[in-house]
C-alpha cells in the first residue's frame, strides 16, 4: 500500500528534535528484528532490550511517521470493540484478562514517560459523550458493567448539565468520565520510546523498507535497499504499512482514512472555556468526531472518514465543517494545520496478535486504540519471545476474519459500509 504524503501536521511542526538515522546496508545479525518504527515497534523493541536481547529495528521512513505520530492521541481503555462483544468471542475469563492488562497498558504509558523523561505532554481525563438517547442509555449500562463486573474505578456518569458546564456544547446528552485515561503528544511519545530503545542498545535503521522474510530461525530479512538481517525473531508491528511484506496478514485488516485539523491558538481564556477540564473527548458515533486542546491553547479535532487522499485544503474545509457543528462559536478560528492518515481496523475490530510461525510474530489491527494497547503490546510480544507467552496468547486466542472481495472490491466494500453506518448514525 502506499501511505500518505509526508504530512506537516500539528505534532511534526512542534516535535522533540530527533537525529537523522542511517539506512540499512550490508548485512547485519541480531537475536530480533522488529519492522515498524511506531510505538508498537519502538516499545517491543525497548523491552526486549530491557531483557537483554539484542535488537535491530528497521523503518520504512522515520521513527513515528505513521499513525502513531498523526493521531488523535488519546489514551484509552480496553478495545476498539464492547466488551460484551469480546465476551463472545474469547468467553468472559478471557474478555476480563484484557480488560485488565489494557488498564495496564494505560499506566504504562505514564511509566515510560516518566522512567525516560519523555516530553509527551500527558493529560489525564477523558469523556465518551452520547449524542442520542439511545446512546445515553448505553453509556449508563457500560459505566454499570465497567463499575460492578469488571471492577474499574475512577469511571463515572456525566448528566447533561454537567456536560454542558464542562464542554460549550449543546450536542451531547451525557458522558462518562475516566480519570484514568488521558491524551498526549503522539509523536514526541513515539520519538522518546526509540531514544529509550537506542539508549537500551537497540540500533535503528530510518529509510529502510523490509521487503521479505523467510520462514524459521533463522530469519533472513531482505531490504529495499539490499540490505539483509538475520535473526532468530521477527517481529512485524508495520500495520497497514506492511502490505506485500507480509501478504498473509494484508486481508485481516483494512486502511481507513481519516482526518484531523489544529487550530490556530485560541488563546488560554478561550481554550479553556472550551473544554474546562481539559480532558480529550470522543462520541459514540460509528463514524466520530474527537478532539482536545493542546499544550499551547489550540483546539485538534478529528473525525469522519476519507476516501480520496489527503489534501490539506480539502481535509480542513471537511473536518472545520465537523467542528463547527459542535462548536460554532469557532467560526471565526483559522485551521492551521490539517492532516490525515490510515487507521488499521479489523472485522470484529479487536486487536489482531499472532504468530505467523513460532518464530514471526505480528501485531496489527488496533482499531483506534493503539495509544496505550501499542505499547503494551511490546511488553506481551517481549515476554513472550523472553518464554512467558500466557499474556500475549489471550490476545492470539481471539479468532479473526479476513475482509472479503480481494483488493479491487475491498476499497467499494468500505465505501458502502461507511454509508451504512453514517445513515445509522443520524438515525
Amino acid at each position: 500500500m502506499v501511505g500518505p504524503p509526508v504530512a506537516r501536521t500539528y505534532y511534526s511542526a512542534f516535535s522533540t528534535p530527533a537525529p537523522a538515522r542511517p539506512a540499512l546496508t550490508g548485512s547485519q545479525d541480531c537475536d530480533v528484528c522488529v519492522v515498524g518504527g511506531g510505538i508498537a515497534g519502538t516499545a517491543t523493541a525497548l523491552h526486549l532490550a530491557e531483557r537483554g536481547f539484542d535488537v535491530i529495528l528497521l523503518e520504512a521512513r522515520q521513527i513515528g511517521w505513521g499513525a502513531s505520530g498523526r493521531s488523535g492521541a488519546q489514551v484509552l481503555p480496553g478495545v476498539a470493540a464492547s466488551q460484551d462483544q469480546l465476551e463472545q468471542l474469547i468467553g468472559a475469563p478471557d474478555a476480563r484478562k484484557v480488560w485488565d492488562i489494557c488498564v495496564e497498558g494505560m499506566r504504562l504509558v505514564q511509566e515510560l514517560i516518566e522512567r525516560y523523561g519523555i516530553d509527551a505532554q500527558y493529560v489525564a481525563g477523558h469523556m465518551l459523550t452520547a449524542i442520542k438517547p439511545a446512546q445515553d442509555m448505553q453509556l449508563r449500562a457500560y459505566i454499570a458493567q465497567l463499575q460492578h463486573r469488571y471492577g474499574y474505578e475512577g469511571v463515572r456518569y456525566m448528566p447533561q448539565e454537567e456536560v454542558r458546564s464542562i464542554l460549550a456544547s449543546t450536542r451531547y446528552r451525557g458522558a462518562l468520565y475516566d480519570s484514568n485515561a488521558g491524551h498526549l503528544h503522539p509523536l514526541n511519545y513515539t520519538l522518546g520510546l526509540a531514544a529509550a530503545a537506542e539508549r537500551a542498545g537497540v540500533r535503528i535503521f530510518e529509510g529502510t523498507r523490509a521487503v521479505d522474510f523467510n520462514g524459521r530461525s533463522p530469519v533472513r530479512v531482505r531490504t529495499a535497499g539490499g540490505g539483509k538481517v538475520c535473526c532468530r525473531q521477527l517481529v512485524l508491528c508495520g500495520n497497514v504499512y506492511l502490505g506485500p511484506t507480509a501478504p498473509a496478514l494484508q486481508s485481516r485488516i483494512m486502511a481507513v482514512g481519516t482526518c484531523i485539523v489544529a487550530t490556530e491558538s485560541l488563546g488560554a481564556t478561550r481554550a479553556q472555556q472550551l473544554i474546562t477540564n481539559n480532558a480529550a473527548v470522543a462520541d459514540m458515533n460509528w463514524v466520530l468526531d474527537y478532539f482536545r486542546r493542546t499544550a499551547d491553547h489550540r483546539l485538534l479535532f478529528g473525525g469522519g472518514v476519507s476516501y480520496a487522499g489527503f489534501d490539506p485544503d480539502r481535509i480542513a474545509a471537511r473536518t472545520r465543517h465537523r467542528m463547527t457543528l459542535v462548536f460554532p462559536q469557532l467560526q471565526d478560528v483559522k485551521v492551521e494545520f490539517a492532516w490525515g492518515g490510515y487507521v488499521d481496523l479489523t472485522r470484529n475490530r479487536t486487536p489482531d496478535f499472532g504468530r505467523l510461525n513460532p518464530d514471526v510474530y505480528y501485531l496489527q489491527g488496533f482499531s483506534g486504540h493503539g495509544i496505550a494497547l501499542a505499547g503494551m503490546a511490546g511488553k506481551l510480544v517481549s515476554e513472550a519471545i523472553a518464554g512467558q507467552a500466557a499474556r500475549f496468547d489471550v490476545f492470539a486466542r481471539i479468532p479473526h476474519g479476513v475482509f472479503p472481495g480481494g483488493p479491487a472490491l475491498r476499497r467499494p466494500a468500505l465505501v458502502l459500509a461507511m454509508l451504512y453506518y453514517r445513515i445509522k448514525d443520524l438515525l
